[in-house]
C-alpha cells in the first residue's frame, strides 16, 4: 500500500491509469492533462484511488464477509439479488473510514478550497476500474453525488461510492459480463461542480446513436444539472452537427429539435437536501438550452476529444451558470468515455425489419434502434415491482435507471413515458439490441398489463406502440456479397430521419430528394402564412378561424420572432441532413412540387390557394416560382438551399426544377434563383430539370442549353 498513492490529482493522471483510478477518473485526468491546452475546459479535482478502496476493505476485514454474502447468488432471482446486495452495502457503509485515508481525503479537499474558496461545492463520482471500457458500458452503475460541501460530507459520500460498487445492478451486470467481483475496484472522483443548475447540461456522442453514422456530433441538453438527461427524466433538446464541413470552417448545424424539458434539477437549500426538482418556466420550455455558437463549440470539442482517443466517444457537458450572477457562463466537459454499441457492432450485415400488417397506434415517441419487438405488456410504475416481470414481456414504465437492469435484459422491448435518445433506457436497449421507444408521455396510461403489443422502430425517428401482435419479417443482407454494378445506382430519399441509415447502404448518391415530406411534416405551414403572419395577427381579432390559425402557427414556431425564418431553417435542416448522410456524393434536390390542393392542406393554405379542377396540370412547379403571388414563398426555398450550400458547406447539393413547361420558364426560374442566392455555376452549383412532360422531350436541345442535366420523372 505504501508505494501506491491513495490520492492523485487530475493533472497527475493519464488514460493508462485505469487500473489505479478507474475509467471516469482516467479520462478526466487525460483530458485535463492533454486537452485543456487545446481550449477544452475540464473542472479540476482529485481521485481517491482504487488503492484507497482496497485499503478501506482490508482495514475493515470485509473481503471474506462480502464473498460469503454473495456465495451461490442467482441474479435472475430479483428478491435474492436485492437481499444480498443490501447486505453487502450495509457492511461497507457501517465500516470505519481508516484515519490515514480520511486525513488524505480531507487534506486534498482543503487544497481544493484554496483554489475555489471555503467549502467548495464538489461532485463525488464513482469510477470503477472496469468502467467505460469500449466493450463494457457500466452505464451509471455506481453512484454520483452532486453539490457536496464540507470535508465531513465528502468523506461520507466517498464511503457511499465505495458501497455502490455493490448496487444490485452492478452485481447483476458483472455476473452477466463475466467480471469477477473482486477484480473490479472502485476509485472516486472529487471534482469541482459546474453550476449547470443555473444554466444547462447534457450528453453528446461523436456519431449518430441510432444508425452509427460517424460524420455527425449528436448533442442533447436540458436545463439544470445533467443527471436528469442521463436518467431520462426529461425530454431534452437535440442537435446534430456535421463534422467534415465544421472542420472546414462552416457552420453545419443539421438539426435543432426543441424538447419539452418540463423539470430541472437544481441546488437545494441545505446539506440535508443538496438537490431539488423544480418545474421549468414557459420561457425555458420554449427556448433552446444552447445558442448556435455554443452548439458549434461543443461539436468542435467533441471532434478534438474523438481524434485524441481515436474512437467514437460518449461525452457529458455542462454550462457554468449565466456568467453574471453565478458562474463563468463557460462550457465544460465533465466526462468522456468510449461509445460502446457501434464500436463493437458488425457493420457487414444490414438488417431490415418490416411489418406485414397494421394495428391501432396506442402512442408514439422517439425510436431507439430500427427493430420490431412484441409480447405481452407489463406496466411497472416503480422499481419495487420488477419481480413481477416475466421474460419476453414488453416493459412499459415511466423511466428506467440502473436499478431496472436485472429485468431489462429479459424484455422483448422497452417503452418509457420520459427520456430522450441518450437516457438510460435508450443506452441499455441499444447495448442489449432490443427495440425501445422513449419520451411517449402516455405509454403507462394507454397500455395495460397483459395486453398484446408490438413495438415498431422501423419508421425512422418515430417509434410506435401498436395494439396486437402484428406479423413482421426480417431481411438480413450481407453487404460484402452485394454485386458491383456498372450502372451507378442512386437512391430516392425524402425523409431526413432515415437518411443516416440509408446512406450506409451501398449507393452512388441521391438521384431524387423530395422537399414535400420536409415541408409537410417538419414545417406543416403554408409559406405565405408565415410571411404574412403579422397581417394575420391583425385580422385575428375579428375572425375566429384566423385567430385559431394564428394560435396554431405560434405554437409550432414559438422559438422564432420572424416566422419566415422558421420555414428557411426547417427546410435547410431537412435538406442538409440528407446531403450530409451521402456527402460528398451528389444529392439532387427537387424544388417543391406540391399541387394547389396539397398546398391548401398546409396550415393557412386555404387563404392562398385557388380551387383547380385539375391540379395535376395546373399551378405547380416552375410556373409557381416566378408568379408574383408565390415568388416570396419560392424565395424562402432558395434561401434555405443557399444556406445548405454556402453556410453549411454542403456543396454536393444540386438543384432540380420540376414541371417546367418551356425553356423560357426555365430561364425565368434560374434568374429568380440567382436573385435569392442560388447562382448557377457559383460554388459549383448545377441546376437540373425534371423531364416529365412532352415539351421536355420535344424541346430537349433547347432545355439542354440552359440546364446542367435532366432527370427522367
Amino acid at each position: 500500500m505504501a508505494d501506491k498513492p491513495l490520492i492523485l490529482w487530475f493533472d497527475e493522471i493519464h488514460y493508462g491509469d485505469i487500473p489505479l483510478v478507474g475509467g471516469k477518473n482516467a479520462s478526466l485526468g487525460e483530458m485535463y492533462s492533454k486537452l485543456t491546452s487545446k481550449g477544452i475546459n475540464v473542472p479540476y479535482g482529485f481521485a481517491v484511488t482504487a488503492e484507497a478502496y482496497k485499503y478501506f476493505i482490508q482495514q475493515n476485514h470485509l473481503d471474506e464477509k462480502i464473498k460469503e454474502a454473495l456465495k451461490g447468488l442467482d441474479t435472475h432471482d430479483v428478491h435474492d439479488l436485492q437481499k444480498r446486495g443490501k447486505q453487502v452495502r450495509n457492511l461497507i457503509l457501517h465500516a470505519k473510514m481508516p484515519p490515514k485515508l480520511a486525513e488524505e481525503i480531507v487534506a486534498a479537499y482543503e487544497r481544493l478550497a484554496q483554489k475555489y474558496g471555503k467549502d467548495p461545492d464538489v461532485a463525488v463520482r464513482s469510477s470503477a476500474t472496469a468502467e467505460d471500457l469500449p466493450d463494457a458500458s457500466f452505464a451509471g452503475q455506481q453512484e454520483t453525488y452532486l453539490n457536496v460541501r464540507g470535508a465531513k460530507e465528502v468523506l461520507k459520500y466517498v464511503q457511499h461510492c465505495f458501497a455502490s460498487l455493490f448496487t444490485d445492478r452492478a452485481i447483476s451486470y458483472r455476473e452477466d459480463k463475466g467480471f469477477d467481483h473482486f477484480s473490479v475496484y472502485l476509485s472516486v472522483a472529487v471534482q469541482k461542480m459546474v453550476r449547470s443548475d443555473r444554466a444547462s447540461s447534457g450528453v453528446m456522442f461523436t456519431l449518430d446513436t441510432e444508425s452509427g453514422f460517424k460524420d455527425v456530433v449528436y448533442i442533447t441538453g436540458s436545463w439544470g444539472l445533467g443527471e436528469y438527461v442521463v436518467q431520462g427524466k426529461v425530454n431534452p433538446d437535440e442537435f446534430y452537427v456535421f463534422k467534415p464541413t465544421l472542420k472546414m470552417g462552416y457552420k453545419p448545424i443539421l438539426s435543432k429539435k426543441l424538447g419539452s424539458k418540463d423539470v430541472k434539477l437544481i441546488y437545494g437549500k441545505s446539506s440535508r437536501q443538496p438537490l431539488r426538482e423544480v418545474k421549468t418556466t414557459k420561457e425555458e420550455r420554449n427556448s433552446f438550452v444552447l445558442s448556435d455558437e455554443e452548439i458549434l463549440k461543443l461539436a468542435e470539442w467533441a471532434i478534438i476529444i474523438e481524434e485524441h482517443y481515436g474512437r467514437p466517444m460518449d461525452i457529458e457537458w455542462a454550462k457554468d451558470g449565466d456568467g453574471r450572477e453565478v458562474g463563468t457562463g463557460e462550457l465544460f466537459i465533465v466526462q468522456a468515455r468510449p461509445e460502446t454499441v457501434h464500436a463493437v457492432k458488425d457493420q457487414k450485415f444490414y438488417e431490415i425489419y418490416k411489418l406485414k400488417g397494421q394495428g391501432r397506434v396506442l402512442c408514439t415517441g422517439k425510436a431507439v434502434g430500427s427493430k420490431i419487438g412484441q409480447g405481452r405488456a407489463r406496466v411497472i410504475l416503480d422499481v419495487s415491482g420488477i419481480s413481477e416481470f416475466q421474460p419476453g414481456e414488453v416493459l412499459i414504465t415511466t423511466m428506467t435507471d440502473p436499478d431496472w437492469e436485472p429485468i431489462m435484459k429479459k424484455a422483448s422491448a422497452i417503452v418509457t413515458d420520459k427520456g430522450g435518445r441518450t437516457c438510460h433506457a435508450a443506452i441499455v436497449s441499444r447495448e442489449l439490441g432490443i427495440p425501445c421507444i422513449v419520451g411517449t408521455e402516455i405509454a403507462t396510461k394507454v397500455a395495460k398489463t397483459g395486453m398484446e403489443v408490438t413495438v415498431d422502430c422501423t419508421q425512422g425517428e418515430e417509434g410506435r406502440l401498436l395494439e396486437g401482435l402484428i406479423p413482421f419479417e426480417v431481411e438480413r443482407i450481407d453487404l460484402e456479397k452485394m454485386p458491383q454494378t456498372k450502372t451507378k445506382i442512386m437512391m430516392n430519399v425524402g425523409i431526413p430521419e432515415q437518411a443516416f441509415a440509408q446512406g450506409q447502404i451501398p449507393n452512388d448518391g441521391v438521384g431524387l430528394a423530395r422537399l414535400e415530406f420536409i415541408i409537410g411534416s417538419h414545417i406543416g405551414i403554408h409559406p405565405l402564412a408565415l410571411i404574412n403572419f403579422e397581417e394575420l395577427k391583425q385580422k385575428a381579432s375579428t375572425n375566429k378561424k384566423i385567430a385559431r390559425l394564428v394560435r396554431e402557427i405560434e405554437a409550432k414556431t414559438s422559438t422564432y420572432k420572424n416566422k419566415a425564418d422558421f420555414f428557411v431553417d426547417k427546410l435547410a435542416q431537412g435538406v442538409a441532413t440528407i446531403a450530409a448522410a451521402f456527402y460528398p456524393k451528389d444529392v439532387i434536390v427537387r424544388l417543391s412540387d406540391f399541387k394547389s390542393n396539397e398546398y391548401a392542406n398546409l396550415l393557412g393554405g386555404y387563404l392562398y390557394e385557388p380551387e383547380e379542377h385539375n391540379p395535376m396540370i395546373g399551378w405547380r412547379g416552375a410556373s409557381r416560382y416566378y408568379d408574383p403571388k408565390f415568388e416570396p414563398a419560392f424565395a424562402l426555398e432558395c434561401k434555405a438551399l443557399a444556406k445548405v450550400r454556402n453556410e453549411m458547406g454542403l456543396t454536393n447539393v444540386k438543384v432540380m426544377i420540376p414541371f417546367c413547361r418551356t425553356p423560357e420558364e426555365g430561364k425565368k426560374v434560374i434568374e429568380i434563383m440567382e436573385k435569392y442566392g442560388l447562382k448557377r455555376g457559383e460554388n459549383g452549383l448545377e441546376i437540373y430539370v425534371m423531364c416529365e412532360i412532352p415539351s421536355n422531350v420535344v424541346l430537349a436541345e433547347e432545355f439542354a442549353k440552359i440546364f446542367d442535366g435532366f432527370s427522367i420523372g
